[in-house]
Protein backbone atom coordinates (compact mmCIF):
# COMPACT_ATOMS: atom_id res chain seq x y z
CA UNK A 1 0.00 0.00 0.00
CA UNK A 2 1.44 3.35 -1.08
CA UNK A 3 2.63 5.68 1.68
CA UNK A 4 1.24 9.22 1.62
CA UNK A 5 3.26 12.15 2.90
CA UNK A 6 1.57 15.32 4.14
CA UNK A 7 4.07 17.89 5.32
CA UNK A 8 6.28 16.08 7.84
CA UNK A 9 3.88 13.18 8.43
CA UNK A 10 3.77 9.82 6.67
CA UNK A 11 0.43 8.05 6.50
CA UNK A 12 0.63 4.30 6.03
CA UNK A 13 -0.10 1.01 7.82
CA UNK A 14 3.54 1.14 8.97
CA UNK A 15 2.97 4.34 10.96
CA UNK A 16 0.64 5.26 13.83
CA UNK A 17 -2.77 6.47 12.63
CA UNK A 18 -2.98 10.09 11.56
CA UNK A 19 -5.49 11.77 13.92
CA UNK A 20 -7.40 14.87 12.83
CA UNK A 21 -9.41 17.24 15.01
CA UNK A 22 -12.33 18.66 13.02
CA UNK A 23 -13.13 22.19 14.21
CA UNK A 24 -16.23 22.64 12.05
CA UNK A 25 -18.36 25.43 13.54
CA UNK A 26 -17.29 24.87 17.13
CA UNK A 27 -15.44 28.20 17.13
CA UNK A 28 -18.87 29.77 17.79
CA UNK A 29 -17.92 32.73 15.59
CA UNK A 30 -14.91 33.71 17.72
CA UNK A 31 -11.43 33.76 16.18
CA UNK A 32 -9.90 33.68 19.67
CA UNK A 33 -11.84 30.50 20.40
CA UNK A 34 -10.80 29.03 17.05
CA UNK A 35 -7.13 29.62 17.86
CA UNK A 36 -7.65 28.16 21.33
CA UNK A 37 -9.13 25.05 19.70
CA UNK A 38 -5.99 24.72 17.56
CA UNK A 39 -3.80 24.95 20.67
CA UNK A 40 -5.88 22.43 22.58
CA UNK A 41 -5.84 20.00 19.64
CA UNK A 42 -2.06 20.23 19.40
CA UNK A 43 -1.75 19.67 23.16
CA UNK A 44 -3.92 16.57 22.79
CA UNK A 45 -1.39 15.15 20.35
CA UNK A 46 -3.28 15.20 17.04
CA UNK A 47 -1.41 15.40 13.76
CA UNK A 48 -3.95 17.51 11.89
CA UNK A 49 -6.69 20.11 12.32
CA UNK A 50 -9.41 20.58 9.72
CA UNK A 51 -11.69 23.47 8.86
CA UNK A 52 -14.66 23.72 6.51
CA UNK A 53 -14.52 26.36 3.80
CA UNK A 54 -17.86 27.68 2.57
CA UNK A 55 -20.37 30.46 2.96
CA UNK A 56 -24.10 30.12 3.34
CA UNK A 57 -24.49 31.31 -0.24
CA UNK A 58 -22.11 28.65 -1.63
CA UNK A 59 -23.99 25.94 0.25
CA UNK A 60 -27.69 26.61 -0.35
CA UNK A 61 -30.43 29.13 -1.11
CA UNK A 62 -31.81 31.67 1.35
CA UNK A 63 -35.23 30.04 1.66
CA UNK A 64 -36.87 29.34 5.03
CA UNK A 65 -39.51 26.80 4.01
CA UNK A 66 -39.99 23.41 2.39
CA UNK A 67 -36.89 21.26 2.08
CA UNK A 68 -34.73 24.26 2.96
CA UNK A 69 -36.02 24.16 6.56
CA UNK A 70 -35.01 21.49 9.11
CA UNK A 71 -38.28 20.31 10.63
CA UNK A 72 -37.09 16.94 12.00
CA UNK A 73 -37.41 17.21 15.81
CA UNK A 74 -34.73 14.53 16.19
CA UNK A 75 -32.15 16.64 14.40
CA UNK A 76 -29.52 18.57 16.34
CA UNK A 77 -30.33 21.48 14.04
CA UNK A 78 -34.15 21.39 14.29
CA UNK A 79 -35.81 24.74 13.71
CA UNK A 80 -33.13 26.21 11.47
CA UNK A 81 -33.21 26.88 7.79
CA UNK A 82 -30.22 25.46 5.98
CA UNK A 83 -29.10 28.98 5.13
CA UNK A 84 -29.24 30.19 8.74
CA UNK A 85 -27.46 27.04 9.95
CA UNK A 86 -24.56 27.59 7.57
CA UNK A 87 -24.40 31.27 8.52
CA UNK A 88 -23.92 30.19 12.15
CA UNK A 89 -21.44 27.45 11.37
CA UNK A 90 -19.18 28.82 8.66
CA UNK A 91 -15.59 29.79 9.32
CA UNK A 92 -14.94 33.32 8.01
CA UNK A 93 -12.47 33.04 5.16
CA UNK A 94 -10.23 35.76 6.62
CA UNK A 95 -9.72 33.49 9.66
CA UNK A 96 -8.20 30.67 7.64
CA UNK A 97 -4.72 32.14 7.33
CA UNK A 98 -4.23 32.90 11.05
CA UNK A 99 -5.64 29.47 11.94
CA UNK A 100 -3.33 27.70 9.48
CA UNK A 101 -0.39 29.79 10.72
CA UNK A 102 -1.19 28.66 14.27
CA UNK A 103 -1.23 25.06 13.10
CA UNK A 104 2.16 25.47 11.47
CA UNK A 105 3.55 27.13 14.59
CA UNK A 106 2.40 24.16 16.69
CA UNK A 107 3.62 21.51 14.26
CA UNK A 108 0.29 20.12 13.07
CA UNK A 109 -1.20 20.00 9.58
CA UNK A 110 -3.88 22.60 8.91
CA UNK A 111 -6.22 21.89 6.00
CA UNK A 112 -9.87 22.15 5.04
CA UNK A 113 -12.92 20.79 3.29
CA UNK A 114 -13.93 23.00 0.34
CA UNK A 115 -17.59 22.93 -0.66
CA UNK A 116 -17.36 24.62 -4.06
CA UNK A 117 -14.81 25.70 -6.63
CA UNK A 118 -14.34 29.19 -5.16
CA UNK A 119 -13.31 27.58 -1.87
CA UNK A 120 -10.72 25.48 -3.72
CA UNK A 121 -9.25 28.57 -5.38
CA UNK A 122 -9.14 30.34 -2.03
CA UNK A 123 -7.46 27.41 -0.27
CA UNK A 124 -4.96 27.12 -3.09
CA UNK A 125 -4.01 30.76 -2.46
CA UNK A 126 -3.11 29.66 1.08
CA UNK A 127 -1.18 26.64 -0.24
CA UNK A 128 -2.97 24.03 1.85
CA UNK A 129 -1.15 20.67 1.81
CA UNK A 130 -4.19 18.44 1.22
CA UNK A 131 -7.97 18.44 0.84
CA UNK A 132 -10.91 16.67 2.45
CA UNK A 133 -14.18 15.97 0.62
CA UNK A 134 -17.22 15.62 2.87
CA UNK A 135 -19.66 12.74 2.55
CA UNK A 136 -22.45 14.97 1.27
CA UNK A 137 -20.17 16.13 -1.56
CA UNK A 138 -18.71 12.74 -2.53
CA UNK A 139 -20.93 12.61 -5.62
CA UNK A 140 -20.16 16.20 -6.69
CA UNK A 141 -17.85 15.15 -9.50
CA UNK A 142 -17.12 18.67 -10.82
CA UNK A 143 -15.91 19.70 -7.35
CA UNK A 144 -13.94 16.49 -6.96
CA UNK A 145 -12.22 16.95 -10.32
CA UNK A 146 -11.37 20.54 -9.43
CA UNK A 147 -9.73 19.44 -6.17
CA UNK A 148 -7.98 16.49 -7.82
CA UNK A 149 -6.49 18.80 -10.42
CA UNK A 150 -4.37 20.39 -7.67
CA UNK A 151 -2.58 17.01 -7.49
CA UNK A 152 -2.51 17.24 -3.71
CA UNK A 153 -3.49 14.36 -1.40
CA UNK A 154 -7.26 13.94 -1.06
CA UNK A 155 -9.26 12.41 1.77
CA UNK A 156 -12.83 11.52 0.78
CA UNK A 157 -15.56 10.48 3.21
CA UNK A 158 -17.77 7.72 1.86
CA UNK A 159 -20.97 8.31 3.86
CA UNK A 160 -24.13 7.21 2.02
CA UNK A 161 -22.25 6.39 -1.20
CA UNK A 162 -22.93 3.15 -3.02
CA UNK A 163 -20.08 1.09 -4.46
CA UNK A 164 -21.03 2.33 -7.93
CA UNK A 165 -20.93 5.95 -6.77
CA UNK A 166 -17.59 5.44 -5.06
CA UNK A 167 -16.20 3.82 -8.20
CA UNK A 168 -17.19 6.93 -10.17
CA UNK A 169 -15.66 9.18 -7.53
CA UNK A 170 -12.38 7.27 -7.34
CA UNK A 171 -12.09 7.03 -11.12
CA UNK A 172 -12.69 10.76 -11.59
CA UNK A 173 -10.28 11.58 -8.77
CA UNK A 174 -7.49 9.57 -10.35
CA UNK A 175 -8.17 10.70 -13.91
CA UNK A 176 -8.10 14.35 -12.82
CA UNK A 177 -4.59 13.98 -11.41
CA UNK A 178 -4.79 12.90 -7.77
CA UNK A 179 -2.39 10.05 -6.99
CA UNK A 180 -2.62 10.15 -3.18
CA UNK A 181 -6.11 9.18 -2.07
CA UNK A 182 -7.54 8.07 1.28
CA UNK A 183 -11.15 6.96 1.67
CA UNK A 184 -12.87 7.32 5.04
CA UNK A 185 -15.60 5.00 6.24
CA UNK A 186 -18.30 7.32 7.50
CA UNK A 187 -21.85 7.13 8.80
CA UNK A 188 -23.63 10.40 8.02
CA UNK A 189 -25.71 10.73 11.16
CA UNK A 190 -24.95 13.16 13.97
CA UNK A 191 -24.15 11.58 16.32
CA UNK A 192 -23.71 8.12 14.82
CA UNK A 193 -24.33 4.95 16.77
CA UNK A 194 -21.75 2.15 16.93
CA UNK A 195 -24.41 -0.23 15.60
CA UNK A 196 -24.65 1.79 12.38
CA UNK A 197 -20.94 2.32 11.86
CA UNK A 198 -20.11 -0.98 10.10
CA UNK A 199 -16.34 -0.67 10.30
CA UNK A 200 -15.90 -4.12 8.77
CA UNK A 201 -16.28 -2.11 5.57
CA UNK A 202 -12.76 -0.68 6.10
CA UNK A 203 -10.73 -3.67 4.82
CA UNK A 204 -13.27 -4.20 2.05
CA UNK A 205 -12.86 -0.59 0.85
CA UNK A 206 -9.09 -0.99 1.00
CA UNK A 207 -9.16 -4.09 -1.19
CA UNK A 208 -11.84 -2.77 -3.53
CA UNK A 209 -10.08 0.45 -4.48
CA UNK A 210 -6.45 -0.30 -3.53
CA UNK A 211 -6.25 2.78 -1.31
CA UNK A 212 -5.57 3.55 2.30
CA UNK A 213 -8.76 3.72 4.35
CA UNK A 214 -9.60 5.53 7.55
CA UNK A 215 -12.61 6.57 9.60
CA UNK A 216 -14.62 9.74 9.93
CA UNK A 217 -16.11 8.96 13.32
CA UNK A 218 -19.28 10.66 14.56
CA UNK A 219 -19.86 8.27 17.46
CA UNK A 220 -19.42 9.26 21.07
CA UNK A 221 -16.32 8.01 22.87
CA UNK A 222 -13.21 6.41 21.40
CA UNK A 223 -14.13 2.72 21.15
CA UNK A 224 -15.11 2.73 17.48
CA UNK A 225 -11.98 4.62 16.44
CA UNK A 226 -9.71 2.29 18.41
CA UNK A 227 -11.41 -0.75 16.87
CA UNK A 228 -10.99 0.71 13.38
CA UNK A 229 -7.21 0.62 13.76
CA UNK A 230 -7.35 -3.16 14.14
CA UNK A 231 -9.15 -3.26 10.79
CA UNK A 232 -6.51 -1.19 9.04
CA UNK A 233 -7.58 2.44 9.51
CA UNK A 234 -4.62 4.76 8.96
CA UNK A 235 -6.47 8.10 9.27
CA UNK A 236 -9.08 9.02 11.90
CA UNK A 237 -11.12 12.21 12.06
CA UNK A 238 -13.20 13.34 15.04
CA UNK A 239 -15.04 16.59 15.71
CA UNK A 240 -13.38 18.62 18.44
CA UNK A 241 -14.36 21.40 20.83
CA UNK A 242 -13.02 23.01 23.97
CA UNK A 243 -16.12 22.22 26.04
CA UNK A 244 -19.39 20.65 24.91
CA UNK A 245 -21.20 22.73 27.50
CA UNK A 246 -20.28 25.86 25.55
CA UNK A 247 -22.62 24.80 22.76
CA UNK A 248 -22.06 25.10 19.04
CA UNK A 249 -23.46 23.52 15.92
CA UNK A 250 -21.48 20.29 16.32
CA UNK A 251 -20.59 20.38 19.99
CA UNK A 252 -22.98 17.61 21.02
CA UNK A 253 -20.92 14.94 19.24
CA UNK A 254 -17.49 16.58 19.54
CA UNK A 255 -14.61 15.46 21.71
CA UNK A 256 -13.03 17.57 24.43
CA UNK A 257 -9.28 17.89 24.98
CA UNK A 258 -8.76 15.03 27.44
CA UNK A 259 -10.95 12.72 25.34
CA UNK A 260 -8.93 13.57 22.24
CA UNK A 261 -5.71 12.90 24.15
CA UNK A 262 -7.07 9.48 25.10
CA UNK A 263 -8.01 8.84 21.47
CA UNK A 264 -4.47 9.63 20.33
CA UNK A 265 -2.97 7.43 23.04
CA UNK A 266 -5.26 4.45 22.60
CA UNK A 267 -5.24 4.39 18.78
CA UNK A 268 -1.46 4.46 18.94
CA UNK A 269 -1.52 1.54 21.38
CA UNK A 270 -3.92 -0.32 19.10
CA UNK A 271 -1.57 0.23 16.16
CA UNK A 272 1.45 -0.91 18.19
CA UNK A 273 -0.40 -4.08 19.17
CA UNK A 274 -1.00 -5.17 15.56
CA UNK A 275 2.58 -6.33 15.03
CA UNK A 276 2.73 -9.36 12.75
CA UNK A 277 1.39 -12.90 12.69
CA UNK A 278 3.37 -14.64 15.41
CA UNK A 279 3.33 -17.91 17.34
CA UNK A 280 5.75 -19.23 19.91
CA UNK A 281 8.04 -17.33 22.24
CA UNK A 282 8.81 -13.71 21.46
CA UNK A 283 12.10 -12.24 22.58
CA UNK A 284 10.20 -10.32 25.28
CA UNK A 285 8.68 -13.57 26.59
CA UNK A 286 11.89 -15.61 26.94
CA UNK A 287 12.30 -14.72 30.60
CA UNK A 288 8.74 -15.90 31.25
CA UNK A 289 9.41 -19.47 30.12
CA UNK A 290 10.62 -20.25 33.64
CA UNK A 291 7.04 -19.83 34.88
CA UNK A 292 5.60 -22.56 32.72
CA UNK A 293 4.63 -25.79 34.46
CA UNK A 294 7.01 -28.72 34.30
CA UNK A 295 7.65 -32.01 36.08
CA UNK A 296 9.35 -31.94 39.51
CA UNK A 297 10.16 -34.52 42.16
CA UNK A 298 7.92 -33.54 45.09
CA UNK A 299 9.28 -35.93 47.80
CA UNK A 300 12.73 -37.22 48.76
CA UNK A 301 13.29 -40.51 46.88
CA UNK A 302 15.69 -43.43 47.31
CA UNK A 303 17.20 -45.49 44.53
CA UNK A 304 14.63 -48.05 43.38
CA UNK A 305 11.56 -46.00 44.36
CA UNK A 306 8.70 -45.82 41.85
CA UNK A 307 7.35 -42.54 40.48
CA UNK A 308 3.76 -41.95 41.54
CA UNK A 309 1.19 -39.15 41.43
CA UNK A 310 2.33 -38.26 44.95
CA UNK A 311 6.05 -37.87 44.33
CA UNK A 312 5.97 -36.52 40.76
CA UNK A 313 4.03 -33.31 40.18
CA UNK A 314 3.31 -30.83 37.43
CA UNK A 315 4.25 -27.47 38.98
CA UNK A 316 6.00 -24.20 38.34
CA UNK A 317 8.81 -23.34 37.53
CA UNK A 318 9.60 -24.72 34.10
CA UNK A 319 13.01 -26.34 34.49
CA UNK A 320 11.81 -29.94 34.39
CA UNK A 321 10.51 -32.11 31.58
CA UNK A 322 7.28 -30.86 29.93
CA UNK A 323 3.98 -32.04 31.48
CA UNK A 324 3.20 -34.08 28.36
CA UNK A 325 5.55 -36.82 29.69
CA UNK A 326 3.72 -37.14 33.02
CA UNK A 327 1.71 -40.28 32.23
CA UNK A 328 4.72 -41.91 30.57
CA UNK A 329 6.91 -41.39 33.66
CA UNK A 330 4.43 -42.69 36.24
CA UNK A 331 5.53 -46.17 37.30
CA UNK A 332 9.15 -45.66 36.24
CA UNK A 333 11.92 -46.64 38.71
CA UNK A 334 14.41 -44.00 39.83
CA UNK A 335 18.05 -45.02 39.58
CA UNK A 336 19.49 -42.77 42.28
CA UNK A 337 18.59 -40.88 45.44
CA UNK A 338 16.73 -37.66 44.54
CA UNK A 339 16.00 -34.63 46.68
CA UNK A 340 12.58 -33.06 46.83
CA UNK A 341 12.45 -30.10 44.42
CA UNK A 342 14.65 -31.68 41.74
CA UNK A 343 13.49 -30.94 38.18
CA UNK A 344 12.59 -34.17 36.41
CA UNK A 345 14.94 -35.35 33.66
CA UNK A 346 15.34 -38.60 31.74
CA UNK A 347 18.65 -39.50 33.42
CA UNK A 348 16.87 -39.95 36.76
CA UNK A 349 14.96 -43.10 35.71
CA UNK A 350 15.77 -46.54 34.35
Amino acid sequence: MKEITIQNYTISPNHPPFIVAEMSGNHNQSLDRALAIVSAAAQAGVQGLKLQTYTADTMTLDITEREFFIDDPNSLWYGNSLYNLYQKAYTPWEWHEPIFNKCQELGIVGFSTPFDETAVDFLESLNVPCYKIASFENTDLPLIKKVASTKKPMIISTGMATVAELAETVTNTREAGCEDLILLKCTSTYPASPENTNILTIPHLKDLFNVQVGLSDHTMGIGVSVASVALGATFIEKHFTLDRADGGVDSAFSMETEEMRQLVTETNRAWQSLGKINYGVTSAEKKSLIYRRSLYISEDLKIGDILTEKNLRRIRPGNGLPPKYYELLLGKIVKQDIRKGTPMSWDLVL
